[in-house]
């Protein structure tokens, strides 16, 4: 089940980031930060009264020499298509704008759930130049101020009101579902065609839960998978290519819904620092992923070729040493075959359970190898382990003291689950518990 986006959208000056900023710092259980592209606090995934949604700075985007009048536009606009509640922030001090109500034409015309709030209303002496506002058509204002950060719970339990009601998806855990993610042009379309013209058994072709994006169901070998396409986004216009950071967006959504996810470079033009923050999405939100390195048709073909490109790649991607390698070309469909089976190992992975009494075999092995560290004097003493959870794998080892567990001993533990288990395409979390 997807998460609710919300969206902050106003003129330039009447606080938006600042806003964002407050929400994010104070007002919300912070669960990730997902910086944007050039890692700025664009994105963040949040929960208010047990309510997970996206929050999305539009503020924090600018679209290249434009004039304002435009830029404000197409602002608005992206966030019509990606959000399910739209905030609408307007200046309390100067009241209504014609670029206001500009704003507020577009999202009249939206359909979507609008709440309306006056920043910078300091002091309650202001409040009562908040009424000019019901003027624009939103029904309520709400005073608030980013500066102190008053009024803002109220104004996030009107929003969280207004999120639509989901119902849970029904899972089928033998069908896999994977996407594709990368920088533009780095052959996504490309490969979700080659994958369809090559293996077209088509099952059906289902409308998406994200509502913008088709999922493709296809069968191969008398396995089921569905491939979660994000291409759609090409296809909105001139916004989706100005506008790159909105298009992780999309990204994000696909991999919610995801069991593996196939990161994309592009052989042709190597690895930029782009591919790495997209790559790092993957990582962070526990799914499987395979690393896919396209286009290595125009690559010179020699027995060194692949060696040099792992190094590379092992080097640049160094939080997704479990993920293996696979080299392909979309367009001529050279070693495309290679793909599937990697899916299939990374999902089965994700998925692995490891019985209690095996698992805890190979830790006690592992503290014969290397015995836990001391710190201050106090030494670490594990107990147990136990596996609590799939999709990723998870393990809780039981300690005397959590503290004395240092990442790079829990590193080691997790090396020695791998050598022992596989776990090949998916990442391991491990947390050091006290026993009660």
């Amino acid at each position: 089940m997807r998460s609710s986006v919300v969206a902050i959208v106003g003129r330039p000056n009447v606080g938006k980031s600042t806003i964002f900023n407050r929400l994010v710092g104070e007002r919300i259980s912070i669960v990730e930060d997902i910086p944007g592209v050039t890692r700025d606090r664009i994105y963040a995934k949040a929960e208010w009264l047990n309510s997970t949604f996206r929050l999305i700075d539009t503020g924090g985007i600018e679209i290249g020499d434009e004039p304002l009048l435009i830029q404000m536009r197409e602002q608005a606009e992206v966030a019509i298509r990606e959000a399910d509640v739209i905030i609408f922030l307007v200046n309390g001090r100067e009241g209504i704008t014609a670029a206001d109500e500009e704003v507020s034409k577009i999202l009249y015309k939206s359909n979507k759930p609008v709440v309306l709030a006056v920043n910078k209303v300091d002091n309650p002496d202001m409040r009562e130049q908040i009424y000019e506002f019901y003027a624009l058509g939103f029904g309520e204002p709400y005073p608030i101020s980013g500066t102190h950060g008053l009024g803002l719970g109220d104004l996030l339990d009107s929003v969280v009101n207004l999120f639509p009601e989901r119902e849970n998806e029904i899972v089928d855990d033998d069908i896999i579902h994977f996407s594709l993610i990368g920088r533009p042009n780095v052959g996504k379309s490309s490969l979700v065609n080659a994958l369809l013209n090559e293996e077209r058994v088509i099952v059906s072709d289902i409308a998406g839960t994200t509502r913008d994006a088709i999922d493709t169901n296809f069968e191969k070998d008398d396995r089921e998978f569905v491939i979660i396409d994000t291409a759609g986004m090409r296809k909105r216009g001139k916004i989706y290519e100005t506008t790159e950071k909105y298009s992780i967006l999309r990204a994000l959504k696909a991999i919610e819904r995801s069991d593996v996810v196939l990161t994309l470079i592009d052989a042709e033009t190597g690895i930029i620092e782009q591919d790495k923050k997209i790559a790092g999405y993957a990582h962070d939100a526990g799914k499987a992923v395979v690393i896919v390195v396209n286009k290595w048709d125009t690559i010179l073909q020699h027995d060194q070729a692949i060696k040099e490109f792992e190094e590379k790649v092992r080097a640049h991607f160094q939080f997704l040493d479990y993920a293996p390698i696979i080299y392909l070309s979309a367009k001529t469909k050279k070693r495309i075959h290679t793909l599937l089976p990697k899916v299939i190992q990374a999902s089965e992975n994700h998925t692995k359970r490891v019985e209690t009494n095996v698992l805890n075999d190979v830790i006690m092995d592992a503290l014969a190898i290397n015995p836990a560290p001391s710190k201050h004097g106090k030494k670490l003493k594990v107990l147990y382990a136990t596996q609590v959870a799939v999709k990723p794998p998870t393990f809780v080892v039981f300690v005397n003291d959590p503290e004395l567990m240092h990442f790079s001993y829990e590193r080691f533990l997790e090396n020695q689950i791998r050598e022992a288990f596989g776990f090949e395409g998916t990442p391991i979390k491990i947390y050091a518990r006290k026993r009660s």
